[in-house]
């Protein structure tokens, strides 16, 4: 198994990053071949979504969320900043990790899918990334 933890700055704004570049370099880093890439974020607060991005999916996903998860006070969990319960409920339904085949070296993603992190704290502009492939 090859493994490495990544850093991504989100700038302290809600956003959905593509990981896919990063990833492929990570791929090219770990030999190629056929297994299963597993990306983790070891946060409580954000997720990992393989979905389109560029046509604005992303943003309709951030827009998605704010409407299920209002950022207000209705939250019992209340640190940080206002309506920041309701991150800490995002991996409920955005999960903290997904699992991607990689064959040849390359995500066996379909033509519009990429691997993204979500990421609605706004308090914290710095996530890590675990990058575990598992060659077959």
């Amino acid at each position: 198994m090859h493994s490495e933890l990544i850093e991504i700055r989100t700038g302290g704004e809600e956003r959905v990053v593509d990981l896919t570049s990063p990833i492929d370099d990570f791929l090219r880093g770990a030999g190629g071949g056929d297994g299963l890439l597993n990306v983790w974020v070891p946060h409580a607060t954000a997720g990992i979504a393989v979905i389109e991005t560029g046509a604005g999916s992303d943003t309709d996903l951030l827009a998605a969320l704010k409407d299920l998860l209002p950022a207000d006070d209705r939250w019992r969990h209340r640190h940080g900043s206002p309506g920041h319960g309701r991150d800490h409920v995002l991996p409920a339904f955005i999960p903290p990790s997904t699992s991607v085949p990689v064959l040849g070296g390359k995500l066996a993603l379909g033509t519009w899918q990429s691997v993204c992190l979500v990421d609605t704290n706004v308090d914290n502009s710095v996530r890590s990334v675990r990058l575990s492939f598992l060659q077959g």
